[in-house]
Parts: structure tokens; C-alpha cells; sequence
């Protein structure tokens, strides 16, 4: 069964598709869309061997011609040297303002290929078939699109929502464990920003989801879409709303950066550790109850995600230089860090009046523990 949600945004507003087998139908699902039977598909290396033939058949029943660029695997792709390469080979494909670019992977390469398609010819459209489980429940929605720099993440982009969602759940039983854990981290922050009861349905059917069971995981895509296109369709730009979004982002990408974007953490492990740890301050500063961050990290703990700075192999820097390269965010305003803090599961909200000192000795006690 195919479900179909609706990300309201007027003129732009546009379906996400959800079900097992859709890149098998791309073609069909795809086709109302185009002005001539042609496609270009942007891919990495590893989900191009798994699946790519998949996508070239499941077009070409609908007639549809295929070109296709793979990229290399990682959080390395997403920088200046492969946009570059996606861009021009995109022109060289003589792709046209009326045709459609395929982002067909993860987050890197949905990122990517969505800024490529932002700045092409001023802004070709573009369709996401997400293929991990954090791109099918994040990235791949809401339009957010964007390549990292040296001094850090998704801080060159631009906001192009796709034309077309489609999220093909029986994908996900080709991923590693550890790459659908991390998705994980992604699918957890929805119940631990504003929705509780999602926060409790995943603590009873977290463990079965993630040995497998297709239908819940169904569900929890579902559900995590539609939480995403409801905040999206009130907030498309970041004003307000869609920040809550980012709960334990902040925290995340400084370690990222101080694990060169490497396999050592991957962005959902990032994320879960970084929502642990706002968790926790929102603790010390008195805003909610010790035993929510309990209750997070037991979750975490459960569910064998990474859950703290002692999870993550290799050398990390001191507090200073994490809370440096925090500083770095997108997200700081006029110098200061706006963090994502919570009154309690289900009960984000943004400020910008933290303690550094709080954050500092969260963080210190956090790599004392490694």
C-alpha cells in the first residue's frame, strides 16, 4: 500500500510518496512531471551497485530514458569538488529549465543534488527518491538544500523544494544495522520536539522496527514525514517554527566537524548523541525534569545507538574548541548560538539565553566519561 502526504506550500506544494516498490513504478510516478521522456539521475557508488538497475527498469516501463553520474560514497561528496562536477555535468547532459533531476541516495546526495538543481539554469526541478532511512524521514523533505565547508555544515545552499517525494520503505531492509540506526536518530527527534506520544510509540516499538518489521517501519516514516511537511508548510524559510527541526543539530555538527565528516560518526549517530546532550542541559538550566534526559538516553540505549561522547571512536578536542566550532552553526544570530532546548519530551523550543558555562561543564563531564 502506497500512502500519499501533502507538504502545503501554494504553488510549490508537492506529494510524498511512501510505500514498498516505488522505484520499481518511478517511471509512472514520475512521468506527469516531464515535458520530454528523459532523465538525468545523480547517485552515489554504494547505492548505485544495490539499486540503480531498479530505478533504470522502473523508468524505462514507463519509457523514460535514463542518464545517470555516481558520485562517491560519504559525508566527503558533500563539498565544493563533486557539486562542481554534478553541475557541469548536468549542463553536459544539456539539461533543461522544463526537465528533472533525480536525487537517487541519502542525505548527501539529496543535499546536493538539490542545490545543483537550485542553481541550475536559475532552478530546474528536481525529484528525492531518498533511499536511507534519515533522508526518507528528513532531508528529502522540506527543500533544505546545500554542500558543507571547511569552517562547517550546510553552510553554502539554498532553499529548492523537490517537485516529488518518493519513499520506498522496502529499501530499508538493504541497509547496514548501523546505517538504519542512525536514521533512528532522525525518526526520535520528531517525538522528542513536539509530539509525546510518538516519543511512546517508539519506546514500545522501537526494537521491533528495527529488527525489521516493515510495517512499523512504514509507520514510523510516515508519521515522521507528516510531522516534518506540517512544520515545513508554517515555517518553509526557518523563521520560527522549523528550527525546533534542529533539536540536537547544534551539538551534532560541531562534532561532526571535529570528526572531519568522517565514518567515525555518521550525521543520525550526531543527532542522537546531540538531542542526549540538550536534553541534559535543559536539565542543569532547570527547564525539565532529570528524568527526561534519563528517559532519552534509556531509549537510545535500547534501541544500541550511539548515545554518548564515549561512543564515538578516536580523539575528540576539549569543551572550548567543541563550543568553538558550535559557534560556526548556520543557526547563530547576531554572534550568538540559538540552541533547541525542551520544558520535557514532546516540548522544544529555541533560545538563545543558555548558560555557556552550563554547556561547557555538560560537555566537559561528557568527554571526562570517554
Amino acid at each position: 500500500m502506497t500512502e500519499t502526504l501533502r507538504v502545503e506550500l501554494g504553488d510549490r506544494a508537492y506529494d510524498i510518496r511512501i510505500g514498498a516498490g516505488l522505484i520499481g513504478k518511478a517511471g509512472a510516478e514520475i512521468a506527469p512531471l516531464l515535458a520530454r521522456a528523459r532523465v538525468a539521475v545523480v547517485s552515489d557508488e554504494n547505492v548505485a551497485a544495490l539499486h540503480l538497475d531498479s530505478l533504470k527498469a522502473g523508468l524505462n516501463a514507463a519509457g523514460i530514458e535514463m542518464v545517470s553520474l555516481i558520485l562517491p560514497a560519504g559525508e566527503s561528496t558533500k563539498a565544493w569538488p563533486q557539486f562542481e562536477r554534478t553541475v557541469e555535468w548536468l549542463l553536459a547532459q544539456k539539461i533543461e529549465r522544463r526537465d528533472v533531476v533525480v536525487a537517487f541516495g541519502g542525505g548527501v546526495i539529496g543535499d546536493l543534488v538539490g542545490f545543483a538543481a537550485s542553481v541550475l539554469r536559475r532552478g530546474v526541478r528536481f525529484v528525492q527518491i531518498p533511499t536511507s532511512l534519515l533522508a526518507q524521514v528528513d532531508s528529502s523533505v522540506g527543500g533544505k538544500t546545500g554542500i558543507n565547508a571547511p569552517q562547517g555544515k550546510n553552510l553554502i545552499g539554498a532553499f529548492h523544494q523537490p517537485a516529488l517525494v518518493l519513499a520506498d520503505t522496502a529499501v530499508l531492509g538493504t541497509l547496514t544495522q548501523r546505517d538504519f540506526l542512525a536514521g533512528y536518530g532522525e525518526v526520535i527527534k520528531y517525538g522528542m520536539l513536539g509530539d509525546l506520544g510518538f516519543f511512546e510509540w517508539l519506546e514500545i516499538n522501537g526494537p521491533a522496527l528495527a529488527a525489521g518489521d516493515m510495517a512499523l517501519r512504514a509507520e514510523a516514516v510516515r508519521r515522521s514525514c507528516q510531522a516534518k511537511a506540517d512544520i515545513v508548510a508554517r515555517d518553509e524559510t526557518e523563521q520560527g517554527d522549523r528550527a525546533l527541526l534542529n533539536l540536537g543539530h547544534t551539538f551534532c555538527h560541531a562534532l561532526e566537524a571535529a570528526t572531519d565528516y568522517s565514518d567515525r560518526l555518521l550525521h543520525g549517530e550526531g543527532v542522537a548523541i546531540g538531542c542526549a546532550l540538550a536534553f541534559e542541559v535543559s536539565s542543569r538550566l532547570g527547564l525539565c525534569s532529570q528524568e527526561d534526559p534519563s528517559r532519552v538516553r534509556a531509549h537510545l540505549r535500547a534501541m544500541g545507538t550511539k548515545v554518548d561522547l564515549s561512543d564515538i571512536e578516536g580523539d575528540l578536542p576539549d569543551a572550548d574548541t567543541l563550543i568553538d566550532l558550535m559557534g560556526q552553526d548556520k543557526k547563530v544570530m547576531d554572534g550568538q548560538i540559538n540552541y533547541i532546548m525542551a520544558r520535557g519530551i514532546g516540548q522544544a523550543f529555541v533560545t538563545s539565553d543558555v548558560d555557556a558555562n552550563v554547556v561547557k561543564t555538560v560537555l566537559k563531564e561528557a568527554l571526562a566519561s570517554r
